[in-house]
């Protein structure tokens, strides 16, 4: 059952008074500059400056210090996690829960202090270069270090707190290091 449309009573519809009149309504307009629609720009991403190896140690030594001792951060066989403000309770649930993928790896077993700070920076910057948003950072139990604790543990925890772009991490789940790594949320 389809309707048929009639036209209004009294009022003769042609397409031709209709376009003529519409000329005559827009004579003396001018059209507005038309530009191009596509999908919206991306924001551009700002190249990164690389600093001279003299610039680079400065300022890693302010922005993650060498410790002494593992009660310094206090981390012990505890679980680390840390997260910055606006990143979401959900997206901590899920990275504790080891649901993001993780794009990297970078294992600091064995190392020292200075050689793992340096290999954990680098490795960062490589990552956010890369467009990576989780990696894994396995810096390992202390087994090895006796009473002094867990420092490499210890120094990672405080060195990412401090790194801007580190979002969040947490301790791993056991197949993946347990209390031995971290997932690493960074900062798109």
């Amino acid at each position: 059952m389809t309707k048929k449309r009639t036209p209004l009573s009294g009022i003769g519809h042609d397409d031709s008074v209709d376009s003529d009149a519409f000329r005559a309504a827009m004579q003396g307009v001018t059209p507005l500059k038309s530009t191009p629609r596509h999908a919206p720009a991306q924001p551009k991403r700002r190249p990164r400056k690389h600093k001279s190896a003299g610039e680079s140690l400065d300022g890693i030594d302010q922005a993650m210090p060498l410790i002494s001792t593992a009660a310094e951060a206090d981390s012990g066989s505890a679980a680390l996690t840390f997260q910055r403000g606006g990143v979401r309770d959900q997206v901590m649930r899920r990275l504790r829960r080891g649901l993001y993928p993780t794009e990297a790896e970078l294992d600091l077993h064995g190392l020292t202090q200075t050689a793992a700070r340096d290999r954990l920076a680098d490795f960062i910057a490589r990552s956010r270069e890369m467009g990576r948003r989780c990696v894994r950072v396995v810096h390992g139990k202390g087994y090895r270090s006796g009473a002094r604790g867990p420092i490499l543990k210890s120094a990672v925890n405080l060195w990412l707190r401090r790194h801007m772009d580190v979002m969040a991490f947490t301790s791993a789940k056991a197949i993946d290091g347990g209390t031995g790594a971290v997932y690493v949320l960074l900062r798109a």
